[in-house]
């Protein structure tokens, strides 16, 4: 167990939590659903909820306590992921009402302040935040996707790498080489959509992922490497922590 296992409601107790005061509550959110065939169905949790305990280890140096909670497993899916054994979408209402029951829960304890660290792309959580400024209007809400804020040239080679790619997978690698199986890995190759248009990004509308992937995974993971990962997330880390640096110290 952790040395700073107070941080992390999965490892810590309550009589842990009485001896400490937390600044601010950070929320990993993922999905279930498959990656590519190397990575395990819940990678988009297994890393956010890994990324988040580094985030809090960093920032108690600092001065700064943050409980890092058990991810939020239930993300939003695509056509061509639903008709995947044990792959799970859950409706935006659903994502919604989990949202504001978590914050609710949190507001009337007294706090007033958390991140999410979100680990899926098909999680748009930005309206449901707007709706609780609303409701709890002394409540600060963040949200980071965690693979977005540090650019990928100069850490990963392969292009695109959205799902399953070399990013991800260097990245689990990192954390839990013994979930990859890298001799399954497909090439996560990716073929067009039958409206050029959409792939060109002058509309949206959600991918149907068999038509793109055959494989599930989009990016090609086979110049992976638990180094490559290790850099990446340190820089993730890095600028995860200045905005808990600014969160705690705002009014």
């Amino acid at each position: 167990m952790s040395k700073n296992s107070f941080l992390r409601i999965p490892h810590t107790n309550y009589g842990e939590i009485l001896e400490h005061s937390y600044d601010i509550v950070i929320l990993p959110w993922g999905a279930v659903e498959p990656h590519n065939y190397h990575l395990p169905y819940l990678t988009d949790c297994i890393l956010t909820y890994e990324i988040a305990c580094d985030c809090a280890d960093e920032v108690l140096e600092k001065g700064i306590t943050c409980m890092v909670m058990p991810p939020v497993f239930f993300g939003s899916q695509n056509a061509g992921q639903w008709n995947k054994p044990f792959c799970v979408h859950t409706r935006s209402e659903t994502q919604k009402m989990i949202l504001v029951d978590i914050v609710t829960s949190l507001y009337g304890q007294g706090f007033r302040k958390m991140v999410i660290i979100n680990g899926h792309g098909g999680n748009t959580l930005k309206p449901y935040v707007r709706d609780l400024a609303m409701s709890f209007p002394d409540f600060r809400l963040i949200v980071v996707d965690w693979w977005a804020i540090v650019p990928t040239e100069g850490y990963f080679e392969e292009k695109p790498d959205e799902h399953a790619g070399e990013q991800e997978t260097s990245v689990m690698l990192h954390y839990h080489p013994e979930l990859v199986s890298m001799a399954r890995a497909g090439d996560g190759k990716v073929r067009p959509g039958h409206i050029a248009a959409v792939d060109q990004k002058i509309g949206w509308m959600p991918r149907h992922w068999d038509e793109v992937s055959s494989d599930t995974g989009i990016g090609n993971p086979k110049k992976s490497t638990a180094a490559k990962g290790a850099r990446y997330v340190k820089a993730v880390t890095e600028k995860i922590g200045k905005l808990l640096t600014d969160l705690k110290h705002a009014e």
